[in-house]
């Protein structure tokens, strides 16, 4: 996947304390981390802005944090296009597709998965890779449900010449890039 990166979107201490299966997603999330480094596959963290949250609850989570030679941007909202320079560092890195994960599932993993698929580049949307807010008991939706949701709409919407796909992490590989 020399043309691919890995984007780890919000995986916040802050944001994660309330999350569903999270500490299994931040295990899966964190060894496609390290396969992809293995690999070559450039890592790209988005970070939400949280002006009300002191570090280190507003940090990236230390079992996903980045490592040197992995890049972070900031943002703002639920794009992670929106006025941060991913789209710059993408094209630099030539890619033209991205491994999607993060927090939360019917926000910023959607907003940036959507916003990918509209720029061109193809998608594949790690399906226990993602997670959301764990809801009171008895509310409907349920976390699970709109995680399950939004792999049922990535695994049969349809963008025009866009490839996507909808996988769990142990499903993907990362080819080693070579060096000549």
């Amino acid at each position: 996947m020399p043309d691919t990166a890995l984007l780890i979107i919000d995986m916040q201490r802050a944001l994660l304390s309330d999350a569903h299966d999270a500490e299994p997603c931040l295990h899966r999330v964190a060894t496609l981390a390290e396969q992809a480094r293995c690999a070559g596959v450039p890592i790209i963290y988005l970070r939400q802005r949280l002006p009300d949250v002191p570090p280190p609850l507003s940090d990236i989570h230390p079992a996903v944090a980045p490592r040197p030679g992995d890049l972070t941007l900031d943002k703002d909202s639920a794009d992670s296009f929106l006025d941060t320079g991913l789209g710059d560092l993408l094209a630099e890195r030539h890619a033209r597709s991205v491994i999607v994960t993060g927090f939360a599932t019917e926000f910023c993993v959607d907003s940036t998965s959507r916003s990918a698929l509209s720029r061109g580049y193809d998608l594949v949307l790690v399906s226990d890779g993602h997670t959301t807010p764990e809801r009171p008991p008895g509310a409907t939706p349920s976390a699970a449900q709109v995680i399950a949701h939004h792999n049922t709409t990535f695994s049969t919407i349809q963008y025009a010449g866009r490839s996507i796909t909808v996988m769990p992490a142990a499903h993907i590989r990362f080819e080693v890039a070579m060096v000549s």
